[in-house]
């Protein structure tokens, strides 16, 4: 039996991407940007924060140069406030208990 080649393709190609090969790298590369970009999920869950995240991530994996040294900026100033946050929290705890 074959396979139907254009079953794992992607559903833009059918609507938005009419014309555009589907087997093209840089045309799959924007059928997914085009989803990332119309994503309506809720933020305010913990799924949409790691989804956030994780587009977050990606997203300074693919930027070079300037863009990525602003970004491990960013994520260096997260880290130093959650550092903070947490020795914070550990010297009021022992505080606590030693008083």
């Amino acid at each position: 039996m074959a396979e139907n080649p254009g079953s794992e393709r992607h559903p833009r190609f059918d609507d938005d991407l009419v014309g555009l090969d589907p087997d093209d790298p840089e045309a799959q590369a924007f059928a997914e940007h085009l989803d990332r970009m119309q994503r309506c999920d809720p933020t305010f869950t913990i799924e949409g924060s790691l989804r956030g995240v994780a587009d977050f991530a990606e997203g300074s994996n693919r930027a070079g140069g300037l863009r990525w040294w602003v970004a491990a900026l960013v994520v260096c100033l997260i880290l130093i406030g959650v550092l903070f946050s947490a020795w914070d929290i550990v010297v009021d705890l022992l505080a606590w208990l030693g008083g």
